[in-house]
């Protein structure tokens, strides 16, 4: 497992044993949850959006360049597509290493680098019944 984009609930636990290795001596996740405000509003659920063909691979790219930067044995990151609710996964990102700071290096870049470049698009659905995009300029008309 590397990066994949799913519709169905991201299992933690599977990621996780992706990444086990007994030459391991680090591990690091990240889990984003979607939250239930957005700059003073409140928030009902999140709707991502991703063509996943697209998406996969540079998010394979990016796993790629974490394995080079950073002294790690395995990562591997799962994002959540469709309508997700308050509370729910909406990215998982797992790293083993040998020790925990290349763990925890590759874990941030990797976090960081997937919602800046993989094409992921978010929606916010507030409690007013409005919705609308975020950093989404091809969706701006909508």
């Amino acid at each position: 497992m590397s990066f994949a984009i799913h519709s169905t609930a991201i299992e933690p636990a599977a990621l996780r044993a992706a990444v086990l290795d007994p030459a391991a001596g680090g591990f690091c996740s990240f889990e984003g949850w979607v939250r239930n405000h957005h700059k003073g509003r409140a928030v009902e659920r999140l709707e991502y959006e991703a063509y996943a063909p697209l998406a996969e691979k540079e998010g394979r790219r990016i796993l790629d360049e974490a394995r080079e930067r950073f002294d790690i044995l395995h990562a591997a990151c799962i994002h959540r597509v469709g309508p997700i609710q308050i509370g729910g996964l909406a990215v998982v990102v797992a790293v083993s290493a040998v020790h925990r700071d290349p763990a925890f290096g590759a874990c941030r870049y990797i976090i960081d680098e997937v919602k800046s470049r993989v094409p992921i698009w978010k929606k916010e659905h507030f409690t007013d019944g409005t919705s609308g995009w975020v950093r989404c300029d091809h969706c701006a008309g909508e």
